[in-house]
C-alpha cells in the first residue's frame, strides 16, 4: 500500500523537524563551552559568507538581518552578544552615517573555525548512518523544495 502524497509530505515535514531539533540540540551543547550559541554560529557563518565581507570589509547590520531572515532587532540582540565576545566589531558605515557596518574580527575567525568542526562533527554522526548516495539524494530534494518555495513566495509578492 502506498502512502498518500499529502501524508508522505507531513512525514516528511516532522521528520525533518525532529533532526533539525537533534542537530541543533547536539550542537547547542557542544558550541556551550566555547560561549556560541547556534543563532551566534549562524551569524557568523552568514557575515564570513557574504558577498563583500571578506577580509576586512564590512556588511550593513540591516543586510546580516535581512540575509538571516530576522528581524532587525533580533540582529541587533545577537550582534550585540557578538562584539560582547569580541568576535564582531561595528563600525560607522562612511557612506550613511544612521547605518552601522560589521566586520569579523580575529577571535571572530577563530571561532568560525571551531564552528565549522562542531557543524562537521554533529552532522557526520546524524547522518553517518545514511549512505552517501542517500545523503546526495536528500539534500537534491531539499535544495529543490527550497528552490520551489522562494519562487512560489516571489511570485506571490509580486
Amino acid at each position: 500500500m502506498t502512502t498518500p502524497p499529502t501524508e508522505t509530505a507531513a512525514e516528511l515535514a516532522d521528520a525533518l523537524t525532529r533532526a533539525m531539533k537533534r542537530i541543533r540540540r547536539q550542537t547547542m551543547q557542544r558550541l556551550e563551552p566555547y560561549g556560541i550559541t547556534p543563532g551566534q554560529a549562524r551569524a557568523l557563518r552568514m557575515l564570513a559568507h557574504s558577498p563583500g565581507c571578506e577580509g576586512t570589509q564590512a556588511i550593513r547590520l540591516s543586510d546580516l538581518a535581512d540575509r538571516l531572515h530576522i528581524a532587525p532587532r533580533s540582529a541587533t540582540t545577537v550582534v550585540d552578544a557578538l562584539e560582547e565576545a569580541g568576535l564582531v566589531e561595528r563600525t560607522p558605515d562612511p557612506a550613511d552615517r544612521r547605518a552601522v557596518r560589521l566586520t569579523l574580527t580575529e577571535a571572530g575567525h577563530g571561532a568560525l573555525e571551531r564552528i565549522g568542526l562542531v557543524r562537521l562533527e554533529v552532522a557526520q554522526e546524524y547522518f553517518g548512518p545514511v549512505g552517501g548516495a542517500e545523503q546526495e539524494a536528500l539534500l537534491l530534494a531539499l535544495r529543490a523544495a527550497e528552490l520551489g518555495y522562494e519562487e512560489r513566495r516571489a511570485s506571490e509578492a509580486q
